[in-house]
Protein backbone atom coordinates (compact mmCIF):
# COMPACT_ATOMS: atom_id res chain seq x y z
CA UNK A 1 0.00 0.00 0.00
CA UNK A 2 2.96 2.51 0.97
CA UNK A 3 6.56 2.16 0.50
CA UNK A 4 8.44 1.34 3.50
CA UNK A 5 8.64 3.79 6.19
CA UNK A 6 5.99 6.27 4.81
CA UNK A 7 3.12 6.94 7.48
CA UNK A 8 0.14 8.13 6.66
CA UNK A 9 -3.23 8.80 8.31
CA UNK A 10 -6.26 9.77 6.92
CA UNK A 11 -10.42 10.29 7.94
CA UNK A 12 -12.82 7.83 7.56
CA UNK A 13 -16.21 9.84 6.22
CA UNK A 14 -18.91 8.43 3.42
CA UNK A 15 -20.07 10.41 0.84
CA UNK A 16 -23.50 10.56 1.55
CA UNK A 17 -22.76 11.78 5.19
CA UNK A 18 -21.40 15.18 4.26
CA UNK A 19 -23.59 18.62 4.67
CA UNK A 20 -25.98 19.64 1.80
CA UNK A 21 -29.20 21.36 1.64
CA UNK A 22 -30.75 18.94 -0.19
CA UNK A 23 -31.17 15.87 2.17
CA UNK A 24 -27.86 13.60 1.44
CA UNK A 25 -24.26 14.12 0.96
CA UNK A 26 -23.32 14.98 -3.00
CA UNK A 27 -20.63 15.70 -4.76
CA UNK A 28 -20.86 19.17 -4.76
CA UNK A 29 -19.55 22.23 -3.14
CA UNK A 30 -19.70 20.13 0.32
CA UNK A 31 -17.29 17.56 -0.72
CA UNK A 32 -14.94 19.82 -2.18
CA UNK A 33 -14.77 21.77 1.09
CA UNK A 34 -14.37 18.27 2.93
CA UNK A 35 -11.15 17.62 1.11
CA UNK A 36 -9.99 20.80 1.76
CA UNK A 37 -10.45 20.25 5.60
CA UNK A 38 -9.01 17.14 5.72
CA UNK A 39 -6.13 18.39 3.71
CA UNK A 40 -5.60 20.88 6.62
CA UNK A 41 -5.84 18.37 8.98
CA UNK A 42 -2.65 16.57 7.57
CA UNK A 43 -4.37 13.96 6.30
CA UNK A 44 -3.38 11.90 3.56
CA UNK A 45 -5.93 9.45 2.99
CA UNK A 46 -9.81 9.76 2.39
CA UNK A 47 -11.74 6.63 3.15
CA UNK A 48 -15.17 5.91 2.00
CA UNK A 49 -17.68 3.15 1.66
CA UNK A 50 -18.70 1.18 -1.52
CA UNK A 51 -20.51 3.87 -4.05
CA UNK A 52 -23.04 1.26 -5.69
CA UNK A 53 -26.32 2.61 -5.50
CA UNK A 54 -27.92 1.07 -2.46
CA UNK A 55 -30.82 -1.72 -2.76
CA UNK A 56 -33.34 -2.56 0.20
CA UNK A 57 -32.05 -1.20 3.38
CA UNK A 58 -29.70 1.48 2.35
CA UNK A 59 -26.62 -0.60 2.72
CA UNK A 60 -23.61 0.46 0.41
CA UNK A 61 -22.75 -3.21 1.03
CA UNK A 62 -25.26 -4.58 -0.89
CA UNK A 63 -25.56 -2.37 -3.93
CA UNK A 64 -27.74 -2.62 -7.82
CA UNK A 65 -24.16 -2.95 -8.76
CA UNK A 66 -20.91 -3.39 -8.13
CA UNK A 67 -19.63 -1.19 -10.84
CA UNK A 68 -22.45 1.60 -10.95
CA UNK A 69 -22.08 4.94 -8.70
CA UNK A 70 -24.76 6.09 -6.25
CA UNK A 71 -27.11 8.30 -8.31
CA UNK A 72 -28.43 10.09 -5.17
CA UNK A 73 -24.84 11.34 -4.78
CA UNK A 74 -24.92 13.45 -8.23
CA UNK A 75 -24.99 17.20 -7.49
CA UNK A 76 -28.33 18.72 -8.43
CA UNK A 77 -26.29 22.19 -7.82
CA UNK A 78 -23.63 21.47 -10.84
CA UNK A 79 -26.72 20.06 -13.10
CA UNK A 80 -28.16 23.47 -12.43
CA UNK A 81 -24.73 25.37 -13.52
CA UNK A 82 -24.94 23.26 -16.69
CA UNK A 83 -28.32 24.66 -17.24
CA UNK A 84 -30.35 21.22 -17.11
CA UNK A 85 -32.43 22.10 -14.03
CA UNK A 86 -33.62 25.88 -12.61
CA UNK A 87 -32.65 27.19 -9.30
CA UNK A 88 -36.06 27.87 -8.50
CA UNK A 89 -36.82 23.85 -8.19
CA UNK A 90 -33.97 23.67 -6.11
CA UNK A 91 -34.48 26.49 -4.34
CA UNK A 92 -37.93 24.52 -3.52
CA UNK A 93 -36.31 22.01 -1.33
CA UNK A 94 -38.08 20.01 1.13
CA UNK A 95 -37.49 20.82 5.05
CA UNK A 96 -34.68 18.00 4.81
CA UNK A 97 -33.16 16.79 8.34
CA UNK A 98 -29.54 18.31 9.15
CA UNK A 99 -28.61 15.63 10.84
CA UNK A 100 -29.26 12.08 9.06
CA UNK A 101 -30.41 11.35 5.58
CA UNK A 102 -33.89 10.57 5.21
CA UNK A 103 -33.27 7.87 2.36
CA UNK A 104 -36.89 7.30 1.42
CA UNK A 105 -37.47 11.16 1.28
CA UNK A 106 -34.72 11.97 -0.42
CA UNK A 107 -35.23 9.34 -3.48
CA UNK A 108 -38.70 10.98 -4.01
CA UNK A 109 -37.55 14.06 -4.10
CA UNK A 110 -34.60 13.55 -5.92
CA UNK A 111 -34.45 11.00 -8.63
CA UNK A 112 -37.76 12.91 -10.51
CA UNK A 113 -35.29 15.64 -11.06
CA UNK A 114 -32.24 13.65 -11.62
CA UNK A 115 -33.92 12.06 -14.45
CA UNK A 116 -35.74 15.44 -15.54
CA UNK A 117 -32.09 16.90 -16.14
CA UNK A 118 -30.91 13.40 -18.10
CA UNK A 119 -33.94 14.36 -20.56
CA UNK A 120 -32.68 17.74 -20.93
CA UNK A 121 -28.93 16.61 -21.13
CA UNK A 122 -30.45 14.03 -24.13
CA UNK A 123 -32.91 16.69 -25.91
CA UNK A 124 -29.91 19.26 -25.52
CA UNK A 125 -27.84 20.31 -28.23
CA UNK A 126 -24.11 18.37 -28.96
CA UNK A 127 -22.04 19.81 -26.33
CA UNK A 128 -21.14 16.50 -23.69
CA UNK A 129 -22.66 14.47 -25.85
CA UNK A 130 -19.54 12.61 -27.51
CA UNK A 131 -17.79 12.28 -24.06
CA UNK A 132 -21.34 10.69 -22.96
CA UNK A 133 -21.02 8.28 -26.22
CA UNK A 134 -17.38 7.72 -25.31
CA UNK A 135 -18.59 6.63 -21.96
CA UNK A 136 -21.28 4.36 -23.06
CA UNK A 137 -18.81 2.41 -25.13
CA UNK A 138 -16.34 2.70 -22.92
CA UNK A 139 -18.39 0.84 -20.20
CA UNK A 140 -20.87 -0.82 -21.81
CA UNK A 141 -19.79 -4.28 -20.31
CA UNK A 142 -21.91 -3.07 -17.30
CA UNK A 143 -23.89 -0.15 -18.41
CA UNK A 144 -26.20 -1.66 -20.43
CA UNK A 145 -27.49 -4.52 -18.40
CA UNK A 146 -27.27 -1.82 -15.01
CA UNK A 147 -29.59 0.49 -17.21
CA UNK A 148 -31.84 -1.87 -17.87
CA UNK A 149 -32.26 -3.74 -14.66
CA UNK A 150 -32.88 -0.46 -13.23
CA UNK A 151 -36.39 0.52 -15.63
CA UNK A 152 -37.22 -3.32 -14.92
CA UNK A 153 -37.13 -2.55 -11.41
CA UNK A 154 -38.92 0.10 -11.45
CA UNK A 155 -41.60 -1.26 -13.88
CA UNK A 156 -41.99 -4.10 -11.71
CA UNK A 157 -41.38 -2.25 -8.20
CA UNK A 158 -38.82 -5.27 -6.83
CA UNK A 159 -35.41 -6.08 -7.80
CA UNK A 160 -35.63 -9.91 -7.04
CA UNK A 161 -35.68 -10.69 -10.80
CA UNK A 162 -35.22 -13.90 -9.73
CA UNK A 163 -39.01 -14.45 -8.38
CA UNK A 164 -40.57 -10.87 -9.10
CA UNK A 165 -40.57 -10.41 -12.76
CA UNK A 166 -41.72 -12.22 -15.53
CA UNK A 167 -39.75 -15.84 -15.85
CA UNK A 168 -38.51 -14.57 -19.41
CA UNK A 169 -37.31 -11.12 -18.71
CA UNK A 170 -35.90 -12.97 -15.15
CA UNK A 171 -33.94 -15.55 -17.23
CA UNK A 172 -33.22 -12.42 -20.01
CA UNK A 173 -34.77 -14.53 -22.70
CA UNK A 174 -33.54 -12.85 -26.11
CA UNK A 175 -36.13 -12.50 -27.67
CA UNK A 176 -38.19 -10.90 -24.72
CA UNK A 177 -35.38 -8.76 -23.94
CA UNK A 178 -34.99 -7.09 -27.48
CA UNK A 179 -39.17 -6.57 -27.02
CA UNK A 180 -38.25 -5.11 -23.74
CA UNK A 181 -35.32 -2.69 -24.49
CA UNK A 182 -36.62 -1.40 -27.68
CA UNK A 183 -40.02 -0.47 -25.89
CA UNK A 184 -38.10 1.20 -23.25
CA UNK A 185 -35.19 2.66 -24.96
CA UNK A 186 -36.18 6.20 -23.81
CA UNK A 187 -36.03 5.03 -19.95
CA UNK A 188 -32.88 2.93 -20.70
CA UNK A 189 -31.11 5.99 -22.08
CA UNK A 190 -31.90 7.95 -18.85
CA UNK A 191 -30.24 5.64 -16.64
CA UNK A 192 -27.22 5.97 -19.04
CA UNK A 193 -27.35 9.42 -18.81
CA UNK A 194 -27.22 9.35 -14.79
CA UNK A 195 -24.18 7.52 -14.39
CA UNK A 196 -22.55 9.49 -16.97
CA UNK A 197 -23.39 12.43 -14.80
CA UNK A 198 -21.79 10.65 -11.78
CA UNK A 199 -19.11 9.51 -13.51
CA UNK A 200 -17.98 13.38 -14.82
CA UNK A 201 -18.67 14.62 -11.19
CA UNK A 202 -16.48 11.52 -9.57
CA UNK A 203 -13.34 12.13 -12.00
CA UNK A 204 -13.61 15.81 -11.27
CA UNK A 205 -14.21 15.42 -7.68
CA UNK A 206 -11.48 12.93 -7.28
CA UNK A 207 -8.63 14.78 -9.28
CA UNK A 208 -9.57 17.71 -7.18
CA UNK A 209 -9.06 15.52 -3.85
CA UNK A 210 -5.59 14.10 -5.55
CA UNK A 211 -4.52 17.55 -6.14
CA UNK A 212 -4.41 18.04 -2.60
CA UNK A 213 -2.16 14.92 -1.88
CA UNK A 214 -4.92 12.86 -0.78
CA UNK A 215 -5.65 8.98 -1.61
CA UNK A 216 -9.50 8.04 -1.74
CA UNK A 217 -9.62 4.92 0.03
CA UNK A 218 -12.42 2.55 -1.80
CA UNK A 219 -14.20 -0.38 -0.31
CA UNK A 220 -15.14 -3.38 -2.07
CA UNK A 221 -17.48 -5.93 -0.95
CA UNK A 222 -15.91 -9.56 -1.62
CA UNK A 223 -19.88 -10.72 -2.83
CA UNK A 224 -22.51 -9.30 -4.36
CA UNK A 225 -25.88 -8.48 -3.59
CA UNK A 226 -28.73 -11.23 -5.10
CA UNK A 227 -31.28 -8.87 -6.33
CA UNK A 228 -28.65 -7.09 -8.28
CA UNK A 229 -27.64 -6.17 -11.97
CA UNK A 230 -24.49 -7.75 -11.77
CA UNK A 231 -26.53 -11.63 -10.67
CA UNK A 232 -29.09 -10.93 -13.66
CA UNK A 233 -26.48 -10.63 -16.22
CA UNK A 234 -23.78 -12.58 -15.16
CA UNK A 235 -25.61 -16.08 -13.42
CA UNK A 236 -23.75 -17.63 -14.87
CA UNK A 237 -20.70 -17.15 -12.53
CA UNK A 238 -22.63 -17.88 -9.62
CA UNK A 239 -23.53 -21.30 -7.75
CA UNK A 240 -27.04 -22.52 -9.36
CA UNK A 241 -29.25 -25.64 -9.68
CA UNK A 242 -30.82 -26.62 -12.80
CA UNK A 243 -34.10 -24.11 -13.01
CA UNK A 244 -31.17 -21.33 -12.63
CA UNK A 245 -32.03 -20.62 -8.72
CA UNK A 246 -29.18 -19.85 -6.26
CA UNK A 247 -27.91 -23.19 -4.89
CA UNK A 248 -26.25 -21.74 -2.24
CA UNK A 249 -25.83 -18.10 -0.25
CA UNK A 250 -22.85 -16.93 1.97
CA UNK A 251 -22.82 -15.95 5.56
CA UNK A 252 -20.24 -16.83 8.53
CA UNK A 253 -20.67 -19.83 11.37
CA UNK A 254 -21.90 -19.72 14.76
CA UNK A 255 -19.34 -18.13 17.61
CA UNK A 256 -19.80 -16.68 20.61
CA UNK A 257 -21.89 -13.89 19.65
CA UNK A 258 -24.65 -15.79 17.69
CA UNK A 259 -25.52 -19.25 18.06
CA UNK A 260 -26.98 -19.69 14.62
CA UNK A 261 -24.52 -17.48 12.51
CA UNK A 262 -24.94 -14.85 10.54
CA UNK A 263 -27.04 -15.67 7.19
CA UNK A 264 -25.95 -12.90 5.02
CA UNK A 265 -27.50 -14.34 1.76
CA UNK A 266 -25.53 -13.39 -0.36
CA UNK A 267 -25.01 -15.64 -3.48
CA UNK A 268 -21.73 -17.46 -3.94
CA UNK A 269 -19.64 -17.21 -6.61
CA UNK A 270 -18.57 -20.49 -8.97
CA UNK A 271 -15.20 -19.79 -8.75
CA UNK A 272 -14.59 -22.95 -11.14
CA UNK A 273 -16.27 -20.84 -13.60
CA UNK A 274 -14.71 -17.58 -12.78
CA UNK A 275 -11.04 -19.22 -13.57
CA UNK A 276 -12.30 -21.01 -16.73
CA UNK A 277 -12.89 -17.06 -17.76
CA UNK A 278 -9.76 -15.97 -16.30
CA UNK A 279 -11.25 -14.18 -13.83
CA UNK A 280 -12.59 -11.48 -16.45
CA UNK A 281 -15.38 -10.35 -14.53
CA UNK A 282 -13.01 -9.85 -11.22
CA UNK A 283 -11.00 -7.92 -13.62
CA UNK A 284 -13.28 -5.64 -14.88
CA UNK A 285 -14.52 -5.42 -11.47
CA UNK A 286 -11.67 -3.76 -9.94
CA UNK A 287 -10.63 -1.55 -13.12
CA UNK A 288 -13.43 0.05 -12.08
CA UNK A 289 -12.99 0.72 -8.84
CA UNK A 290 -9.29 1.66 -9.23
CA UNK A 291 -10.67 4.20 -11.69
CA UNK A 292 -12.78 5.70 -9.66
CA UNK A 293 -10.62 5.25 -5.96
CA UNK A 294 -6.61 5.25 -5.52
CA UNK A 295 -6.53 2.31 -3.34
CA UNK A 296 -9.25 -0.78 -2.18
CA UNK A 297 -10.35 -1.49 1.21
CA UNK A 298 -11.96 -5.62 0.66
CA UNK A 299 -14.42 -6.80 2.81
CA UNK A 300 -14.24 -10.27 4.14
CA UNK A 301 -10.76 -11.10 2.47
CA UNK A 302 -10.54 -14.49 4.13
CA UNK A 303 -13.45 -15.63 1.22
CA UNK A 304 -10.50 -15.20 -1.45
CA UNK A 305 -8.93 -18.47 0.42
CA UNK A 306 -12.51 -20.33 1.46
CA UNK A 307 -15.96 -19.13 2.39
CA UNK A 308 -18.51 -20.39 4.25
CA UNK A 309 -21.39 -21.94 2.06
CA UNK A 310 -25.05 -22.43 3.00
CA UNK A 311 -27.76 -24.29 1.41
CA UNK A 312 -30.24 -21.65 -0.45
CA UNK A 313 -32.99 -23.27 1.64
CA UNK A 314 -31.76 -22.89 5.23
CA UNK A 315 -32.79 -20.18 7.42
CA UNK A 316 -29.90 -20.05 9.86
CA UNK A 317 -26.07 -20.27 9.21
CA UNK A 318 -25.77 -23.69 11.36
CA UNK A 319 -25.60 -26.09 8.35
CA UNK A 320 -23.10 -24.47 6.23
CA UNK A 321 -19.28 -25.57 5.49
CA UNK A 322 -16.30 -24.04 4.33
CA UNK A 323 -15.28 -24.53 0.61
CA UNK A 324 -11.75 -23.20 0.05
CA UNK A 325 -10.94 -21.18 -3.00
CA UNK A 326 -7.60 -20.79 -4.72
CA UNK A 327 -6.67 -16.97 -3.78
CA UNK A 328 -2.81 -17.64 -4.55
CA UNK A 329 -4.27 -18.08 -8.44
CA UNK A 330 -6.39 -15.66 -8.55
CA UNK A 331 -4.18 -12.96 -7.08
CA UNK A 332 -1.56 -14.25 -9.58
CA UNK A 333 -3.85 -13.37 -12.05
CA UNK A 334 -4.58 -10.17 -10.75
CA UNK A 335 -1.03 -9.29 -10.25
CA UNK A 336 -0.06 -10.29 -13.45
CA UNK A 337 -3.00 -7.49 -15.18
CA UNK A 338 -2.33 -4.34 -12.63
CA UNK A 339 1.32 -5.62 -11.56
CA UNK A 340 0.83 -5.01 -7.40
CA UNK A 341 -2.66 -3.69 -6.29
CA UNK A 342 -3.10 -1.14 -3.38
CA UNK A 343 -5.10 -3.58 -1.35
CA UNK A 344 -6.03 -3.52 2.38
CA UNK A 345 -7.06 -6.74 3.41
CA UNK A 346 -10.12 -6.97 6.44
CA UNK A 347 -9.01 -9.58 7.97
CA UNK A 348 -11.30 -8.90 11.21
CA UNK A 349 -12.37 -12.21 13.25
CA UNK A 350 -11.27 -15.79 13.17
CA UNK A 351 -8.44 -15.93 10.71
CA UNK A 352 -6.41 -19.27 9.85
CA UNK A 353 -2.76 -19.65 8.86
CA UNK A 354 -3.81 -19.26 4.89
CA UNK A 355 -5.28 -16.59 5.26
CA UNK A 356 -2.60 -14.75 6.87
CA UNK A 357 -0.37 -16.34 4.15
CA UNK A 358 -2.28 -15.33 1.38
CA UNK A 359 -2.87 -11.62 2.78
CA UNK A 360 1.03 -11.47 3.76
CA UNK A 361 2.52 -13.39 0.78
CA UNK A 362 1.01 -10.46 -1.60
CA UNK A 363 2.44 -7.47 0.79
CA UNK A 364 -1.71 -6.37 1.51
CA UNK A 365 -1.87 -4.37 5.11
CA UNK A 366 -4.32 -6.23 7.37
CA UNK A 367 -6.54 -3.96 9.93
CA UNK A 368 -6.82 -3.56 13.34
CA UNK A 369 -9.50 -2.17 15.63
CA UNK A 370 -7.93 -0.69 18.84
CA UNK A 371 -11.80 -0.74 20.42
CA UNK A 372 -11.06 -4.79 19.80
CA UNK A 373 -8.71 -4.89 22.63
CA UNK A 374 -10.42 -4.35 25.33
CA UNK A 375 -13.34 -7.25 26.01
CA UNK A 376 -14.53 -9.68 28.71
CA UNK A 377 -13.24 -13.13 28.39
CA UNK A 378 -15.54 -16.45 28.64
CA UNK A 379 -15.75 -15.63 32.38
CA UNK A 380 -17.37 -12.51 31.77
CA UNK A 381 -14.25 -11.01 33.21
CA UNK A 382 -12.56 -7.79 31.70
CA UNK A 383 -10.20 -8.71 29.59
CA UNK A 384 -7.44 -7.43 26.88
CA UNK A 385 -7.43 -8.89 23.46
CA UNK A 386 -3.28 -8.18 22.89
CA UNK A 387 -3.45 -8.43 19.31
CA UNK A 388 -5.75 -5.31 18.89
CA UNK A 389 -3.68 -3.59 21.22
CA UNK A 390 -1.30 -1.01 19.79
CA UNK A 391 1.72 -1.86 21.42
CA UNK A 392 1.98 -5.16 19.69
CA UNK A 393 0.89 -3.89 16.05
CA UNK A 394 3.50 -4.73 13.64
CA UNK A 395 3.94 -2.20 10.64
CA UNK A 396 2.17 -3.41 8.05
CA UNK A 397 -1.45 -2.79 9.02
CA UNK A 398 -4.00 -0.18 8.92
CA UNK A 399 -5.25 0.84 12.24
CA UNK A 400 -8.71 1.81 13.07
CA UNK A 401 -10.47 3.43 16.64
CA UNK A 402 -13.17 1.64 15.09
CA UNK A 403 -15.09 0.88 12.13
CA UNK A 404 -18.25 1.90 10.16
CA UNK A 405 -19.73 -1.09 11.79
CA UNK A 406 -18.55 0.07 15.52
CA UNK A 407 -20.69 2.06 17.72
CA UNK A 408 -18.40 5.44 18.05
CA UNK A 409 -15.28 5.19 20.25
CA UNK A 410 -17.39 7.54 22.80
CA UNK A 411 -20.67 5.40 22.59
CA UNK A 412 -18.91 2.32 22.89
CA UNK A 413 -16.61 3.56 25.97
CA UNK A 414 -20.13 4.25 27.46
CA UNK A 415 -21.68 1.25 27.02
CA UNK A 416 -18.91 -0.88 28.87
CA UNK A 417 -19.89 -1.51 32.80
CA UNK A 418 -17.32 0.17 35.09
CA UNK A 419 -14.62 -3.06 35.53
CA UNK A 420 -14.11 -2.69 31.61
CA UNK A 421 -13.96 0.93 31.22
CA UNK A 422 -11.58 1.10 34.28
CA UNK A 423 -9.27 -1.31 32.12
CA UNK A 424 -9.59 0.98 29.06
CA UNK A 425 -8.41 4.18 31.50
CA UNK A 426 -5.56 2.10 32.70
CA UNK A 427 -4.36 1.09 29.47
CA UNK A 428 -4.98 4.50 28.22
CA UNK A 429 -3.53 6.83 31.04
CA UNK A 430 -6.29 9.49 31.18
CA UNK A 431 -9.77 10.18 32.54
CA UNK A 432 -12.88 9.82 31.27
CA UNK A 433 -13.31 13.07 29.40
CA UNK A 434 -10.41 12.35 27.54
CA UNK A 435 -10.38 8.79 26.16
CA UNK A 436 -11.37 9.44 22.43
CA UNK A 437 -8.58 11.28 21.81
CA UNK A 438 -6.16 9.41 23.89
CA UNK A 439 -7.13 6.62 22.04
CA UNK A 440 -6.58 8.39 18.83
CA UNK A 441 -3.14 9.47 19.98
CA UNK A 442 -2.09 6.18 20.77
CA UNK A 443 -3.12 4.83 17.92
CA UNK A 444 -1.21 7.47 15.63
CA UNK A 445 1.74 6.94 17.78
CA UNK A 446 1.58 2.60 17.16
CA UNK A 447 3.91 0.98 14.57
CA UNK A 448 1.18 0.52 12.51
CA UNK A 449 2.12 2.72 9.02
CA UNK A 450 -1.26 3.75 8.33
CA UNK A 451 -4.25 5.53 10.91
CA UNK A 452 -7.75 5.85 10.12
CA UNK A 453 -10.19 7.77 11.93
CA UNK A 454 -14.20 7.86 11.57
CA UNK A 455 -14.76 11.39 11.58
CA UNK A 456 -17.47 10.46 14.14
CA UNK A 457 -14.40 10.13 16.98
CA UNK A 458 -13.10 12.96 15.58
CA UNK A 459 -15.86 14.55 16.99
CA UNK A 460 -16.04 12.38 20.05
CA UNK A 461 -19.72 11.79 18.96
CA UNK A 462 -21.54 9.49 21.11
CA UNK A 463 -23.71 5.96 19.77
CA UNK A 464 -26.34 8.24 18.06
CA UNK A 465 -23.79 8.78 15.21
CA UNK A 466 -23.25 5.45 14.55
CA UNK A 467 -22.99 3.90 11.06
CA UNK A 468 -24.69 0.70 10.82
CA UNK A 469 -25.75 -1.57 13.39
CA UNK A 470 -24.72 -5.10 11.86
CA UNK A 471 -27.06 -8.14 10.80
CA UNK A 472 -30.04 -5.18 11.10
CA UNK A 473 -32.31 -3.16 8.74
CA UNK A 474 -33.01 -0.27 10.12
CA UNK A 475 -33.41 3.69 9.34
CA UNK A 476 -31.29 4.45 11.28
CA UNK A 477 -28.30 2.48 9.32
CA UNK A 478 -25.75 4.45 7.03
CA UNK A 479 -28.21 7.57 7.52
CA UNK A 480 -25.64 9.59 10.03
CA UNK A 481 -24.43 12.92 8.71
CA UNK A 482 -21.71 15.90 10.09
CA UNK A 483 -22.69 19.57 10.11
CA UNK A 484 -21.00 22.01 8.11
CA UNK A 485 -20.16 24.16 11.31
CA UNK A 486 -17.87 20.40 12.49
CA UNK A 487 -15.42 21.07 9.88
CA UNK A 488 -13.50 23.14 12.37
CA UNK A 489 -10.40 24.83 11.73
CA UNK A 490 -9.10 24.20 15.63
CA UNK A 491 -9.91 20.84 15.20
CA UNK A 492 -8.00 20.26 11.78
CA UNK A 493 -5.13 22.01 13.30
CA UNK A 494 -4.98 19.55 16.57
CA UNK A 495 -5.06 16.63 14.12
CA UNK A 496 -2.38 18.25 11.79
CA UNK A 497 -0.22 18.31 14.82
CA UNK A 498 -0.98 15.02 15.87
CA UNK A 499 0.13 14.08 12.07
CA UNK A 500 2.98 15.74 12.47
CA UNK A 501 4.28 14.39 16.15
CA UNK A 502 3.29 10.89 14.48
CA UNK A 503 5.87 11.19 11.72
CA UNK A 504 1.98 10.43 9.65
CA UNK A 505 2.81 13.16 6.71
CA UNK A 506 2.80 10.46 3.84
CA UNK A 507 6.86 11.28 3.45
CA UNK A 508 9.58 8.88 3.69
CA UNK A 509 11.26 9.15 7.18
CA UNK A 510 14.54 10.97 5.56
CA UNK A 511 12.60 13.51 3.61
CA UNK A 512 12.47 16.72 4.92
CA UNK A 513 8.90 19.08 4.43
Amino acid sequence: MNSKHVRTAGILLHITSLPSEYGIGDLGMHAYRAADWIHKAGMQLWQILPLGPTGFGNSPYAPRSTFAGNEMMISLDMLAEQGLLSSQVLEAHPNFPADHVDFDQVQRWKLPLLKQAAKAFLHSAAQGKQAYLDFCRQQQFWLDDYASFMVLYEQFQDARWFSHWPTPLGKRTPAAMQVFEEEHASDIAIWKVLQFFFEQQWIAFKQYVNSLNISLVGDVPIFVAADSADTWSKLYLFKTDKEGHFRSVSGVPPDIFSATGQLWGNPVYDWNAMKERGYAWWIKRLERLFHLTDILRIDHFRGFDAYYEIPAQETTAQHGTWVPVDGMDFFRVIKNHFGEVPIIAEDLGLMTDSVQQLRDSNHFPGMKIFQFGFGVDVNHEPNYYDDFLPHNWDENFVAYTGTHDNNTTWGWFSSLDEPTKQMVLDYLGCSNDAVVWTMIRILFLSHARCAVIPMQDVLQKDEKARMNYPSTCNAVNWSWRVGAEEFDAELATRLAALAEISARTGRLADETA
